[in-house]
């Protein structure tokens, strides 16, 4: 599984947390579960297969990052989305946000530039959503990256 693939899983991961308001470390324990995951593999090719060691240490290091600072990550998301309201914003985009803003801001140690993180989100975006959606993500990450990100 690439670093793509990963980021993608921690994606779902973060918006089946967001969805349900459950704890990050139970559904991160439920979703990779061995038997889950593998039912997974015939629906879509995603779960064609399981995360190594270095990748599952990653996704559960982003999904636990939105999920401890989520309220500061949906502020930067609320500060810069310049015409959006909030309701206007679908849970698969605050999810691509979150994963893309926490690991520019939370997992800087990680060998992710922000160019990276925000270039990922952009074409994660595209697989789920409209491009109107998929330029306002582009733009908020952007915003954030000439506002705050370069301090």
């Amino acid at each position: 599984m690439t670093r793509t693939k990963a980021r993608e899983l921690a994606v779902r991961l973060i918006y089946a947390q967001g969805a349900s308001d459950g704890d990050a470390a139970e559904i991160l324990d439920g979703f990779f579960d061995e038997e889950h995951f593998a039912s997974l593999s015939g629906e879509d090719e995603l779960f064609a297969s399981a995360p190594n060691e270095a990748q599952m240490e990653y996704i559960r290091r982003l999904v636990a990052a939105c999920a401890e600072h989520r309220d500061e990550l949906d502020n930067i998301i609320a500060r810069y989305s310049t015409g959006w309201r909030p309701e206007r914003i679908s849970r698969t985009a605050a999810a691509v946000l979150r994963c893309a803003l926490a690991e520019i801001v939370y997992l800087k140690d990680e060998d992710v530039t922000p160019a990276v993180a925000i270039n990922e989100a952009v074409e994660l975006a595209k697989a789920y959503e409209e491009p109107e959606t998929v330029s306002f993500i582009n733009g908020v990450l952007g915003g954030y990256m000439r506002g705050e990100g370069e301090r």
